[in-house]
Formats: C-alpha cells, structure tokens, sequence
C-alpha cells in the first residue's frame, strides 16, 4: 500500500472489478481512465479489495451540525461538511437545501457556488445542487420534517433568484405537482434545464401524471414523505411506481424503509431506474443527543437514528452515508452488490445526462476500492479517487516478488 497525496491526478491501482470480479490495472491521468488491463496477483487473489465508479448521492443535506440550508452558511463549513464523504466512497453529490426563508436559501446556495469557485475540486464534487422545497405539501405526512412555515406555493421569480445565487448550479428541484403554479414551474424548469423530481406530495394521481407530462422524471425518496395511512388504491405512491416515465430514488437505511417495501420498489422499477440515496442529515456524524437550527429541534438517537424531537416516528434525514446504503439494498436481498453500487453511480450520472460512470478508458476518474465486511452488512472504504485526484485512503499496489 502506498500513501496517497490530494494532488495525485495520475496514477494506477490492482483491483477485482465490482462487475466481474476480474483482476485488473486501472490506469488514469488527470480527469480520465487511460486503461483497464488484466493484471496478476503474486499472492491469493481473494486478499484483494474490489475497484468500482465512485459514488454519486443526489441528495446530502449537510454532515457534522453543518446544514447546506442555513443562512450563516460559509464557503469553509461547506468544504468541511462534503469531505468526510470521500471516506465513503462518494465522488459526486448534490448539496441539498430544503424547505427554509428565502434569505436562508440564498445565503446557502451563494456559500455553495463561493465554495466551488475557491476549489476546483469541489466544483468537480458538486455535480448540481438540488432543491428540495420549498413547494411542498402543507399537509402533516406529506410535509415530512419541513417547517410548515416555511412551505409556498411554487414561484418561478423566487427560483430565479436562488439560481443566480448558485451560479446556475441548481439540477435539480423537487416539487409537490398540487401546490399552486406547479405546473407551469415544472414545464419553465425543464425547459431550462433543471430536472424535476415528485415529493412530499399527497396529490392526486391526476396530478401526478400532470406533473409527468410537464417533465418530471424523478421520484424523490418513493415511500417516504407521505401520510402514514393511505387508502388501498389509488394513491400518489402507486401512481409513482407504476410511472414508467419516472425513476425513483430511495433511502436504503434500514430506517426509513422495510426491506420488504425496499425489495417491492426495486423489482417494480427495475435497477436502471432505481436511484439509492442516503438523504444524509446535517445532523449526520453527531452524538446522540437533541440539536436545534433554523429548521427545528431534532434528536439523534442512540444507534444513530434522526427524528424531530419530541416523538420517533418523524424522521429528520438519515444519519449514515451513501456506502451503508449501497450495502444495505444488497444485504436485504433488493439487489445484488453490484447492481447496487450501479444504482448510486451509473443512474444518478445517466438522470443528469453526465459522462458514464463505469470503468473503461474514456470515463471519469472517479473510482472508490473497498473491501467487504464480514456478511457483507457494510463496505470498508479503502481509497476513493475523485477526478483523478486520491481524496481519502491508500492505493492498493500489487505484491512483488521479494
């Protein structure tokens, strides 16, 4: 093993691929694999960690008490809340702001953009911010843990704004198809190019497919961000699910889903349009305990659950990464491992139009190497390579002969 440097924009790694478990050599130079050979082990090849595209999370609301939607928001605390991920194997992500003041959200999405403009490697990390809120459903279930207060309708001016303040960095948006101006924001959105995800909704299943045939192509966390009773059928859950035209994303955390309701919506969707997120609290990396924000009051509960405080069944975020989701959809029996890593790399890349992510001479040098737990529960993290660059770890180099 050899240490790496944060300004490593050219090196190699002997690694089993994720897809096949074949041996290989990834080669890179700056932003881009030069090569994928067949490599040999001077020693059991079994002892060797796996290689596999970096992982790209939608949604990550902030880590260690720092929230991407708070008005004191600084360039260095959105450094210090998005690098502990490289530790779990991601490489892209979308800051995500929710449901807040007008000025928090300009406050935060203007850190954001002075964060990505003082760091180019953070300008690669953020591939988009998005905003989830705050036109969202008023209703208690559908609102989630977003502050009543703060839940509008829909203004395409109000946007504007917030898009200036990211310099256009806002991807993606999540919306509620029922509250006033929705629509025509949705059609104003993809026309600009931002992409439109349903949630915290309890529209009808009319308004659903509206919402589809203005553009909409995502599912923000299916399952979550709903009304803990619904009647059997129809409903805005149902609609989703059985929606073709849209991809749904979902937190596989152990918490915010059963497993049976994990399994059902990758089997209805399909891998190539399922998405795993981690849908990461600010509160994500803290000790137990209650934390207040602008947003509200919360409780981290022993075990690492996050729920607004006062109660458990409100969740507020999740508090794990994007790797413990990944191994978490395998372990449950939703998918393999494979076919779970590509649901939070290769879809999030392919729903926002960006390069491919995979491991062929052409693609992005975005990889993580990881080794598997014992039952293969969680992913130990080895190295994490992000445009090139080794971001957190040690590359594995191959055994010589003494």
């Amino acid at each position: 093993m050899t240490q790496g440097t944060s300004n490593l924009t050219s090196g190699s790694l002997q690694a089993r691929r994720y897809d096949t478990g074949e041996l290989v050599r990834i080669a890179w130079r700056d932003r881009q694999i030069t090569a994928v050979d067949p490599a040999h082990s001077q020693g059991p090849v079994a002892e060797l960690p796996w290689v596999a595209p970096g992982l790209f999370d939608l949604q990550i609301n902030g880590y260690g008490g720092v929230w991407f939607s708070d008005r004191s928001l600084t360039s260095a605390k959105v450094v210090a809340a998005i690098e502990p991920y490289f530790a779990h194997g991601v490489t892209r992500l979308c800051p995500t702001l929710i449901t807040s003041a007008h000025e928090t959200l300009v406050a935060g999405f203007t850190a954001i953009r002075r964060a990505c403009d003082e760091h180019p490697w953070l300008n690669h990390v953020v591939a988009g911010c998005h905003l989830e809120g705050p036109f969202l459903s008023p209703e208690d279930g559908p609102r989630g843990a977003h502050p009543l207060a703060h839940i509008r309708p829909a203004d395409w001016a109000e946007f504007s704004e917030l898009q200036a303040a990211s310099g256009n960095r806002i991807r993606l948006v999540t919306i509620a198809p029922e509250v006033p101006h929705a629509i025509d924001f949705i059609r104003r959105a993809v026309a600009s190019g931002v992409r439109i995800a349903i949630g915290h909704t309890g529209g009808t299943p009319e308004q659903i497919q509206e919402a589809v045939e203005a553009g909409a192509t995502l599912s923000t966390h299916l399952g979550n961000g709903a009304h803990p009773i619904l009647r059997r059928h129809p409903n805005y859950i149902w609609e989703q699910l059985g929606e073709s035209r849209l991809v749904a994303s979902i937190i596989a955390d152990g918490e915010h889903l059963p497993d049976s309701v994990i399994r059902s919506i990758v089997r209805a969707k399909s891998v190539p349009q399922t998405i795993l997120t981690c849908d990461a609290s600010g509160w994500a990396g803290c000790a137990p305990g209650t934390y207040e924000s602008e947003l509200g009051k919360v409780e981290v509960l022993a075990g690492g659950r996050i729920v607004v405080a006062g109660q458990r069944e409100i969740l507020a975020g999740s508090g794990v990464a994007t790797d413990f989701c990944v191994a978490y959809a395998a372990h449950c029996g939703a998918a393999s491992l494979r076919d779970a890593i590509d649901m939070a790399s290769r879809n999030p890349a392919r729903l926002f139009g960006l390069p491919a992510a995979g491991l062929r001479p052409g693609h992005p040098a975005d990889l993580f190497v990881y080794r598997l737990a014992p039952r293969a529960e969680r992913l130990e993290v080895v190295a994490t390579i992000s445009a090139g660059e080794l971001r957190h770890g040690m590359l594995p180099t191959p055994k010589r002969n003494s």
